[in-house]
């Protein structure tokens, strides 16, 4: 007897990509942009990688856990981007079974581990701040492995059943997607199959993770604030508050950007189906855009990294 998944293969060995289904025309005008900021993506995040890893004086824990966002932004835009313009430019819309669902579980995972990356990245700072004589002997280089491995670990664990439980329904509605990459949801509702278990683990494990890891960058965030309010002296307020001034900023983008889309697609029959994929395509690539270059701006060090880099050019 066959199985589910070979049935499935069987069906259909590829999917269509069907990017802006009401306004197909929106991707002339907006392949540009959208190339623009991919080249910007990637070239800033290379500069920053490249600017750590010669520079000894960014050598610490605090520069290694923003390289390791460095590297999970540039997956990201890898993962999706490309893909996005190659539909854009040369109509290039199959893409294979197997190609959508590894696309799918690498969304998943590296989303998550990039909320991660943030949490272990507030902990840094409450670190820093509220206990400043114990940082070199709590966040150490061997630290930075550990929670680089905690990261990937725990993401790759809790994501790999979202693509999987997909790869496994039997797909005969057809075999095109509205969306202009391999969500589980656009891909799932193409199924014959039963697909609550699928869309509640999605729920449970991607709010469960995302959830837990805001409520302890609040609460690094809640001491940060209570140890600063005490500190008296002078100008030793407004350090404090600028050392973690560039992490947060960079939080809050990803997590309102975030929060956008999900309140997009809730409403998603009261807005265009077109909005929430352009807003999906836009968190892919707005973030990885510009944690390189807040950073770069807001950080002395990173900034005279990149000058030194420039002028070995």
């Amino acid at each position: 007897m066959t199985s589910s998944s070979n049935f499935s293969t069987a069906q259909i060995s590829e999917f269509l990509l069907i990017c802006f289904p009401n306004y197909q025309s929106w991707q002339h005008w907006l392949s540009l942009p959208l190339c623009l900021l991919f080249l910007l993506a990637m070239g800033a995040n290379a500069t920053l990688l490249i600017t750590i890893r010669l520079e000894a004086s960014l050598h610490e824990p605090m520069y290694y856990l923003l390289s390791l966002l460095s590297l999970l932004d540039m997956v990201l835009c890898l993962t999706v981007i490309p893909k996005v313009l190659a539909i854009f430019w040369f109509d290039l819309r199959p893409i294979s079974f197997s190609a959508c669902f590894l696309q799918m579980f690498i969304m998943n995972s590296f989303l998550t581990m990039e909320s991660c990356t943030f949490m272990v990245m507030a902990y840094d700072r409450y670190v820093a701040i509220c206990h400043p004589l114990r940082y070199s002997s709590i966040i150490t280089s061997e630290f930075v492995v550990r929670a680089a491995v905690f990261v990937i670990a725990r993401n790759v664990l809790f994501s790999l059943p979202v693509p999987i439980l997909s790869a496994r329904l039997r797909y005969c509605a057809g075999n095109i997607i509205k969306n202009c990459i391999c969500t589980n949801m656009s891909v799932s509702k193409l199924s014959c199959d039963d697909i609550t278990f699928n869309q509640l683990y999605q729920f449970v494990a991607g709010w469960t993770l995302l959830g837990s890891d805001l409520i302890l960058i609040v609460l690094s965030y809640s001491f940060i604030l209570k140890v600063v309010l005490r500190i008296k002296a002078e100008g030793a307020v407004a350090k404090a508050l600028s050392t973690c001034g560039s992490h947060f900023i960079l939080i809050l983008f990803f997590s309102t950007v975030l929060l956008v889309l999900v309140i997009t697609n809730l409403a998603r029959e009261r807005i265009p189906l077109d909005v929430p994929i352009l807003l999906n395509i836009l968190h892919h690539l707005i973030p990885p855009a510009l944690n390189p270059i807040v950073y770069g701006v807001r950080t002395k060090e990173i900034k005279q990294g990149i000058q030194n880099l420039l002028r070995r050019v």
